[in-house]
C-alpha cells in the first residue's frame, strides 16, 4: 500500500468518483494508497458505501487499515465482518493490534471470532484479553525470538530469519532460561556485528523487565526514559509472556498525554473527536460546564452578600448591579468553552486530523456544539436566576440570555481563532490559548451586559 504524495489529491478524487459506480474497484484503487490514508477515506465516506468498499477488500489490506483505524472506526468496520472473515483479519495482525480490535466487541462477536483460527493464536489473544487494556499484559505483543544459553550468534540470526517475520520489527532477541524466564538481551546491532561463532551469553546485556499487570504509562516512561527498543513482559512467576516495543510506548504515551489534556479542558478522550456526533460531545463537556454554572451562581450569592441586597438610589441601579453580580458565571463559562473548541481545532492541525478541507464543516459543528451548551446553560441560569432574584422581575430571563449570546459567541471565538492563526501562518497551540482567553472575556462580558441591561431595563 503506497502511493507518492504528489498524487494522493488525485488519487482520492478518483475514489470518490469510482466510488459512485461500483465500490468493489474503489477497493482496488484504495489497496493502492497507504494504510493511514485509506482510513481516512473510509472515515470520510458514507457508512453503507465505507462497508462495502471495506469488505471488497483483501484481508491483508483490512487488517492494515484495522491498524490505523480508531476505536469507533474499528468497531464499526468490523460489525459487518462474519465470523470468518473476523478470524481471517486477527491472523493478519500482530497479536496486540488484535486484541485491541477485540477488546471493546461483543463477548459473542469475540468468541466465534476464536472459533475461526489457530488455536495457537487463539491462545494467545484470550492472554491478552484477561489483562486489563491499560496494564502491560494488555498492550504486550506475544510475538517475539527467544534464543537459549548456549546458543552462537549465527544461530539466533538464522532463528530470526525464521520467526522473526511475524514479529514486530526492531524488537532485537530475548535470552530465556530453562523456566522461559529472560536473562538476557541481545539487540539487531549486537546480531549484525558480533561474529556468527559468539556465544549469546558473551554479547547479551541485562534485559530490562516489566511485570503484567504494571500500567502502561509508567511502563512507557521507563522506556522514554532509558531510551530501550523494547522491554520483556512477564508474570509473576517471571516467565517471559511477549514484549512491548518503543514504537508501542510512543503510541501509549501520546495517547495517555492526548486523553489528559482532553480531560483536564473537559472536551472527552474518546479518538477523533471532531468525527463525534455532536450530541456526544455535547455529553462529554456538559459536567465542566454545570460545574462552572454553579460556581457562578454561588459567586453571585456571595456578592449579593457583599454588597447587600440593596445599595443603590434607584431600581435600575439595583437592576444593574444585580446583573454584574453574574459576571463571573459569565466570564467562567466563555472562557471554558472557547478554550474547549479551541483545544480541538489545536489538536486537530497538529495530529492532521483536521485538514484545510474539513475546517468549514468542523467549524460548524464545534459552533453547534457551544450553541447547545449556550442554551441548556443559560436556560439554567435563566431558572435559578429568576429563583434567587424573585424580587427583580425579567432579571432571571435577562441573565440567561445573555449567558446563551456570550457562550455563543465564545464557541465561535474559539473556532475562528486557531483557522485564522493556521492560515496566517501561526502556530495555533500559540495564540488561540492567551488571545482567545483574553478576548473572549472582554468581549463575552460586554456582549453579557449588553444583552441583559436591554432586557432587564426594558
Amino acid at each position: 500500500m503506497t502511493a507518492p504524495d504528489s498524487s494522493l489529491e488525485a488519487a482520492e478524487a478518483a475514489f470518490r468518483e469510482v466510488l459512485a459506480e461500483s465500490p468493489a474497484r474503489a477497493a482496488v484503487l484504495l489497496a493502492d494508497v497507504h494504510p493511514a490514508d485509506a482510513t481516512e477515506w473510509l472515515r470520510d465516506t458514507e457508512e453503507d458505501d465505507r462497508h462495502r468498499v471495506f469488505g471488497a477488500l483483501s484481508t491483508t489490506c483490512q487488517a492494515d487499515i484495522l491498524e490505523e483505524a480508531d476505536e469507533a472506526l474499528t468497531q464499526e468496520l468490523i460489525a459487518r465482518l462474519d465470523a470468518k472473515d473476523l478470524g481471517e483479519v486477527l491472523e493478519e495482525l500482530p497479536s496486540d493490534e488484535a486484541a485491541d480490535v477485540l477488546v471493546d466487541a461483543d463477548d459473542r462477536v469475540v468468541n466465534d471470532a476464536l472459533e475461526q483460527i489457530s488455536p495457537e493464536t487463539a491462545e494467545g489473544l484470550r492472554v491478552l484479553l484477561s489483562y486489563d487494556p491499560d496494564t502491560a499484559g494488555g498492550v504486550m505483543a506475544t510475538e517475539f525470538v527467544a534464543a537459549s544459553v548456549g546458543q552462537r550468534i549465527g544461530d539466533v540470526v538464522k532463528e530470526v530469519r525464521k520467526e522473526g517475520e511475524d514479529a514486530e520489527p526492531d524488537l532485537g532477541v530475548f535470552v530465556l532460561d530453562d523456566d522461559q524466564r529472560p536473562i538476557g538481551y541481545l539487540s539487531d546491532r549486537a546480531l549484525l556485528t558480533n561474529k556468527i561463532h559468539t556465544p549469546v551469553e558473551d554479547v547479551m546485556v541485562e534485559p530490562a523487565i516489566v511485570e503484567a499487570v504494571e500500567d502502561q504509562e509508567s511502563v512507557a516512561q521507563t522506556m522514554a526514559k532509558y531510551s530501550l527498543e523494547s522491554i520483556a513482559v512477564v508474570d509473576a512467576e517471571g516467565a517471559m509472556l511477549g514484549v512491548i516495543s518503543s514504537e508501542d510506548a510512543a503510541d501509549i504515551l501520546e495517547e495517555e498525554v492526548s486523553e489528559d489534556f482532553a480531560r483536564l479542558t473537559g472536551t472527552g478522550s474518546d479518538g477523533q473527536q471532531t468525527r463525534l456526533p455532536i450530541f456526544v460531545r455535547v455529553r462529554q463537556r456538559m459536567p465542566l460546564m454545570a460545574l462552572t454554572v454553579l460556581a457562578g451562581l454561588a459567586s453571585a450569592k456571595i456578592l449579593a452578600y457583599a454588597l447587600g441586597s440593596s445599595s443603590g438610589e434607584s431600581p435600575n441601579e439595583d437592576v444593574a448591579e444585580a446583573i454584574l453580580r453574574y459576571l463571573p458565571l459569565i466570564v467562567g463559562l466563555a472562557g471554558n468553552v472557547g478554550i474547549q473548541s479551541s483545544t480541538i481545532f489545536v489538536r486537530g492541525f497538529a495530529t492532521g486530523e483536521i485538514e484545510p478541507d474539513r475546517e468549514g464543516a468542523v467549524f460548524l459543528n464545534e459552533w453547534t456544539v457551544g450553541t447547545i451548551i449556550g442554551f441548556l446553560c443559560g436556560t439554567a441560569t435563566w431558572l435559578v436566576a429568576g429563583f434567587i432574584e424573585s424580587g427583580t422581575p425579567g432579571l432571571g430571563v435577562a441573565v440567561g440570555t445573555a449567558v446563551f449570546a456570550a457562550v455563543t459567541w465564545a464557541a465561535m471565538l474559539g473556532g475562528v481563532v486557531p483557522i485564522v492563526c493556521r492560515r496566517m501562518g501561526i502556530d495555533p497551540a500559540i495564540v488561540a490559548g492567551p488571545f482567545l482567553i483574553a478576548m473572549s472575556d472582554v468581549s463575552g462580558s460586554a456582549i453579557y451586559i449588553l444583552v441583559a441591561r436591554e432586557i432587564a431595563l426594558r
